[in-house]
């Protein structure tokens, strides 16, 4: 259930859901911390094999999403871990006012994980922002929606012709069509993937389409080029 996919740093796939009529798969990433804590960031169906995987690993500490849309399951997860904060990105708390928010992310990493995880937001989005990490151990960066990289052979009706056009199906990837539109101001946006570049990370973890042991940074540079 949960996968290696690099030092401290696990996976999970999980169901495919419909977004707007588009089937996509669903993948969560589990960070061990050093110091037994557990770090989780967007979470997919909970079930009790993957929920005894990951205590193994350690004690649920945090449960993070990056981006508003990304809360299908979160209740799952704090029901089962109910001393677990909940850390929600902008505009998540206002969308689904149910949840138990402990507090919102911000371009700082919490204090419980800076010393393993980094973190930007990218801002100037009318439509969503959302927050990109770095696991140092592993040298990951963890990128949700942004960089989306469906294979080619998974994609064979209209749904995979609009994905090509949009740039999302490939080696590279990229963000879909819509939601590049809705970032007005650039300049927010280019700082933050200027500092994922920055980051020079040798593995993606992406939640939809094929992750990259290798080339990280090449293949965010390109993704990311229409900023």
């Amino acid at each position: 259930m949960l996968e290696l996919f690099g030092p401290n740093l696990y996976v999970a796939e999980g169901p495919i859901v419909s977004f707007f009529g588009f089937p996509y798969p669903t993948r969560m990433a589990v960070a061990q911390l050093s110091d037994g804590n557990v770090w989780v960031w967007s979470p997919v169906a909970l079930t009790e094999e993957l929920a005894s995987a990951v205590e193994e690993l350690g004690t649920v500490r945090y449960i993070v999403s990056p981006n508003k849309i990304h809360h299908l399951f979160l209740s799952q997860w704090t029901d089962r871990w109910p001393d677990a904060d909940l850390f929600a990105p902008p505009g998540l708390a206002r969308r689904k006012p149910d949840l138990r928010v402990s507090a919102e992310l911000g371009d700082e990493p919490d204090s419980g994980w800076a010393a393993e995880i980094d973190q930007v937001i990218f801002h100037g989005s009318l439509a969503m922002e959302e927050v990109a990490f770095f696991h140092h151990p592993s040298r990951t960066a963890i990128i949700c929606d942004l960089i989306q990289r469906h294979p080619e052979s998974s994609l064979t009706d209209w749904r995979g012709m609009l994905m090509r056009i949009d740039g999302l199906v490939g080696d590279n990837g990229s963000t879909p069509r819509e939601w590049r539109a809705s970032f007005l101001r650039r300049k927010p946006a280019r700082a933050a993937r200027d500092t994922v570049v920055g980051w020079k990370a040798e593995r993606l973890l992406i939640a939809h389409g094929e992750c990259a042991q290798t080339g990280a940074t090449s293949i965010i540079e390109k993704a990311l080029a229409w900023i």
